[in-house]
């Protein structure tokens, strides 16, 4: 991946985070994911690349702007593979809740899983626990070899997970297990990558989510050494059906590697509200602050960029 065009995607997020941070805390999810997405698309137009959306909004009959199969970009320079979601929790921002970000994951073709938008059973850590987990072995035993792992005890593990009824078992375990539950509304994107960071309060991530979101956090979580482990879980026949149709099924156990394969790979995002991963988009009184972050694996480098973007010249 060109490093060049690696940052280039940075401009691109921090467009769609602005965009959406306009709309924190109005109560409208759609217009406020409207306004990323026609950001997002419109600066991918602006540059000299041939991308294609893998994973996007949906199919084009479901999202008339970057949907799964669109091309993008002004169709020269390099071909690759496009997974985004220009506005990683949605009610996040409409409701003025924590963590949200915008993202972009770029590779060469074929380099991410090609599968439907579902649900899938999920745990991520960092590179230090990354041998000893294990979806199918007790939530108990992941903790206690975790903590071993990290030079921690149980009780100063913190597991994060997406506040939802299906996971009131799941939080009683951990909690039986002397384990804190950090739990959040949204985002479990950015929630998985941080438990990649030693300085994190976040040590790892569990609990059932959008398969989507296991692509887009695999990337960064391989770049950094760590691991996700992933296996779809349609809530329903319908969703069963459509993993059947993909030739995939429900008894895989996916690794970060297969969701997103090999060194060719980038994983961009800007914060729009403040979360365990990045900083929310800050509007003062003539500028306006991003914090993004770039990871691009063919070198293993991180990147964090703080921008001030006139405020003036945003508007015009």
């Amino acid at each position: 991946m060109d490093r060049n065009l690696a940052l280039e995607f940075v401009r691109v997020t921090e467009a769609a985070a602005i965009a959406a941070a306009e709309w924190i805390g109005r109560g409208e999810a759609k217009k406020a994911d409207g306004a990323a997405v026609n950001e997002m698309r419109s600066r991918f137009n602006q540059m000299d690349f041939r991308g294609t959306v893998v994973i996007g909004e949906g199919s084009k009959d479901e999202a008339p702007e970057l949907y799964n199969g669109e091309q993008v970009g002004k169709g020269n320079g390099p071909e690759m593979d496009l997974a985004v979601d220009p506005l990683e929790a949605t009610d996040s921002v409409a409701f003025g809740r924590y963590n949200a970000i915008s993202v972009i994951v770029a590779g060469s073709r074929n380099s991410m899983l090609n599968a439907p938008d579902t649900y899938m059973e999920k745990i991520a850590v960092g590179k230090e626990a990354a041998s000893v987990i294990d979806l199918d072995a007790p939530v108990a035993d992941n903790i206690k070899k975790t903590a071993k792992a990290l030079g921690k005890d149980t009780r100063e593990i913190t597991v994060v997970v997406l506040d939802r009824p299906r996971h009131e078992e799941l939080i009683n375990q951990i909690r039986a297990a002397n384990a804190r539950v950090r739990l959040i509304t949204d985002g479990d994107v950015a929630a998985a990558i941080s438990a990649c960071f030693n300085d994190n309060e976040i040590d790892m991530l569990m609990g059932i989510g959008g398969s989507t979101e296991g692509v887009l956090a695999a990337t960064a979580i391989s770049i950094m050494g760590g691991e996700l482990l992933g296996r779809f879980k349609p809530p329903n026949e319908k969703h069963a059906t459509k993993v059947s149709e993909f030739g995939l099924d429900t008894k895989t156990i996916y690794r970060a590697g297969d969701l997103a394969k090999g060194r060719q790979l980038t994983f961009t995002a800007t914060g729009v509200i403040d979360g365990p991963l990045l900083g929310g988009v800050a509007f003062h009184k003539n500028c306006i602050v991003t914090h993004s972050m770039v990871l691009r694996g063919i070198s293993g480098t991180l990147r964090y960029i703080e921008a001030h973007h006139d405020i003036f010249g945003i508007k015009k």
